[in-house]
């Protein structure tokens, strides 16, 4: 598929998502492929791409309210009709958007203290200079909600930065105007998650702007973009379960795997066992259908 639509439109090459220039409107495809410590495995994830591309259509309807998207249409017979001879390959697992300027940060919000933000509160009692009460505990939730976005990467880590920093580079409006709605669309997730058992820890959202109207791009509170915790085994004081690839780094991990420096001097390792893949399938799946409210693709 892929080979077929680069002979007829530019192409940017993502590490999950192919994105396509189709005029003034791009197309987004959703692939099977997982990353881990921002390397590409080798595996590919049955069907995560289908499930990605839903979840995110889902929550651009949910959230419309707070902010516009660059969301079109996700049904193949309404994409441009040189495209419907592909309708197998993009079926479900892609999207027609509008094209926007990109802003180039990742806009955290951070409802718990978890992950690469309990490694920095242990050190200083800080997340991105924001300095947060003493004595949490991992997994505990913060008195409310943070914004700590990071500097958006096209290889390598992101890198986390201080709130002046994005205001520097912005300006003051459009920086505290990001950082109002990526807190309203945390709290509303999070608060619509949490009637369905489901804990949202922390997530991120990516903006554009088309003629200066600030709108929700790429993806959207899906378990690549998000920290998601079941409530019921919720317990403050150690990492939790999560429904997202952090299953896969955890793997990884166990088999002496904290950082890719590169692919092939760790090829058999990073082959993933059919179990691991199957449950990651199965954590994807359950996240779908949790969201959703939906039972099959």
């Amino acid at each position: 598929m892929n080979a077929n639509l680069n002979k007829l439109f530019p192409m940017k090459h993502g590490k999950v998502r192919d994105i396509y220039e189709i005029g003034d409107k791009l197309l987004l495809v959703t692939s099977d492929r997982i990353s881990a410590f921002d390397f590409v495995l080798p595996n590919l994830i049955p069907d995560k791409g289908k499930l990605l591309n839903q979840i995110s259509k889902f929550w651009f309807g949910k959230t419309k309210a707070i902010v516009d998207n660059h969301f079109i249409t996700d049904k193949v017979e309404e994409f441009p009709e040189i495209l419907h001879e592909f309708k197998n390959e993009l079926e479900q697992r892609s999207m027609l958007v509008k094209k926007a300027d990109k802003i180039h940060f990742e806009c955290i919000v951070r409802g718990y203290i978890t992950g690469s933000g309990w490694i920095d509160y242990q050190k200083n009692g800080t997340i991105c200079e924001i300095k947060l009460p003493e004595h949490l505990q991992e997994s505990e939730r913060l008195p409310k909600p943070i914004f700590t976005p990071s500097t958006k990467a096209e290889v390598g880590h992101d890198e986390n930065i201080g709130f002046q920093v994005m205001k520097n580079e912005l300006g003051t409006e459009l920086a505290e105007k990001i950082k109002k709605i990526s807190l309203e669309l945390y709290t509303f997730a999070h608060d619509f998650m949490s009637k369905k058992g489901i804990i949202l820890a922390d997530t991120k959202f990516e903006f554009g702007l088309i003629n200066g109207e600030l709108i929700l791009i790429d993806e959207a509170l899906t378990p690549d973009s998000s920290r998601f915790w079941q409530t019921s085994e919720y317990k403050i004081g150690h990492s939790q379960k999560s429904f997202d690839k952090q299953f896969i780094r955890e793997y990884l991990l166990s088999k002496g795997i904290k950082k890719i420096k590169n692919i092939d001097e760790n090829l058999n390792i990073l082959n993933l066992p059919d179990e691991i893949i199957r449950k990651t399938v199965d954590k994807y799946f359950s996240a779908f259908k949790i969201i959703t409210g939906e039972n099959k693709l």
